[in-house]
């Protein structure tokens, strides 16, 4: 069996019940399985509604990790989380424990699971183009990236100023961004076998926008306002997390209810594409029907190593 398994997909396809789902199948078996976290924005305490974190209830008492872990005042980087989720990992094999790593953020379960090393920074490029940002704003440096790496740009998206520097200070640095200089055939990190899942664009895009409305009627609104609190703002990391931005907006003002859902329906649509692609890179992935009944089992035997006919 594989040291690391990873369960991976597009937001709304299921993939938190399928990892429990696993965890129970490998308990059946003898083993204990723990969960790391790989959805970049449930790193942030009381971001809970707009990331589908998990209640703890609901858990099965199957032991998380790297959940709320974060201020929503604090920034984060890929490199933090990869040293953070590592490090847990190898943790959860000193106990002879199964790790399952789940989440929808590419570049993070990447950089988990294969060996890349992040570059460095340098100082100089940093000031001169977060000076910039601030002068002529996120939309100017996300216009450059795409010219050289669209995917990358796509990835990040229009309105991450933090996030667009990183990408562009790397791609003068190195000659390729971040997600360029992840190789076409990556090297494991230590042996994974990975489960994504997947479903008919049009089946999944009806259950995005019926998760955002339940967003809103589940109160993100109200919860975005008590975070403020504790310093979520539009500038920040965590409030510039889709749905998150939406209901700041809202409270500020700039958008009715109706089209802070819009919005938000529109970019989760963006991004859940996006993911797709990106999990598309994995050869070695058993891709799964995240409407077939029998997805659990067939993960199970994969993570046993079962095939058909053994």
């Amino acid at each position: 069996m594989a040291d690391v398994i990873a369960v991976v997909g597009a937001t709304g396809t299921g993939k938190s019940a399928l990892a429990l789902d696993l965890a129970d199948g490998l308990a059946r078996r003898g083993l204990t399985a723990e969960i790391v976290n790989a959805d970049a924005m449930q790193l942030y305490r009381g971001m809970d509604i707009g990331t589908a974190k998990l209640p703890v209830g609901e858990r099965r008492g199957i032991p998380h990790h790297m959940l709320d872990v974060l201020d929503v005042s604090a920034e984060n980087s890929v490199a933090d989380y990869q040293a953070a989720a590592r490090s847990t990992i190898d943790a959860i094999l000193m106990r002879s424990h199964v790790p399952i790593l789940v989440g929808g953020s590419g570049l993070y379960v990447s950089s988990v699971i294969f060996d890349f090393t992040f570059p460095g920074t340098d100082a100089v490029i940093r000031a001169r183009l977060e000076a910039e940002l601030v002068s002529d704003g996120p939309g100017t440096l996300y216009r450059r990236l795409a010219n050289r790496d669209r995917a990358a740009a796509e990835a990040i998206g229009s309105q991450n100023g933090r996030r667009l520097v990183r990408a562009l200070e790397v791609l003068e640095m190195t000659g390729s961004t971040l997600t360029g200089t992840l190789p076409d055939a990556p090297v494991a990190w230590r042996r994974s076998t990975i489960i994504a899942l997947e479903m008919p664009r049009p089946e999944l895009v009806v259950r995005l926008d019926e998760r955002v409305q339940g967003m809103w009627r589940d109160g993100i609104v109200e919860e975005a306002h008590q975070l403020r609190s504790a310093g979520l703002d539009p500038r920040t990391t965590a409030g510039k997390a889709i749905g998150y931005a939406q209901a700041l907006a809202q409270l500020a003002g700039d958008l009715t209810a109706a089209e802070a859902i819009e919005s938000t329906q529109a970019l989760t649509r963006r991004y859940a594409r996006r993911q797709v692609g990106w999990f598309r890179r994995y050869d070695s992935a058993l891709t799964l029907d995240a409407r077939d009944p029998a997805a659990s089992a067939r993960a199970l035997d994969e993570t046993l190593g079962l095939h058909d006919g053994d």
